[in-house]
């Protein structure tokens, strides 16, 4: 059974930082790529970032891009999203994602899903 638990979400101020974590546990640790995604009210699932999980390679979104770094921790098969200069407009509910293939960008080619963490960046 694959588990994807995330945490580290909350009130954060624009301009402040966050840092997400994604503890995977089960099978996971044989997924290619984890993957950070987000949705906000009333609008569609939309990727963040993602990391290739033996070789460290990383993708991120233009609108996060030099703002969120997403890394890994090998040992303790953990995926941090770091959130820095945070923005209103990244308010949302964060998930989790991992896959065994390689459409890194499409939510629905990911397997495996955690329960989300709500981001709400307000002053």
């Amino acid at each position: 059974q694959v588990q994807l638990v995330e945490s580290g979400g909350g009130l954060v101020p624009p301009g402040g930082s966050l840092r997400l974590s994604c503890a995977a546990s089960g099978r996971a640790f044989r997924s290619d790529f984890m993957a950070w995604f987000r949705q906000a009210p009333g609008s569609a699932r939309e990727f963040v970032g993602a990391i290739r999980w033996s070789g460290a390679n990383t993708y991120h979104a233009n609108a996060v891009k030099g703002r969120f770094t997403v890394s890994r921790e090998f040992t303790k098969n953990t995926v941090y999203l770091q959130m820095n200069r945070v923005k209103p407009e990244d308010t949302a509910v964060y998930y989790c994602a991992a896959q065994t293939g390689s459409d890194i960008y499409t939510s629905s080619a990911y397997h495996y899903w955690g329960q989300g963490t709500q981001v709400t960046v307000s002053s």
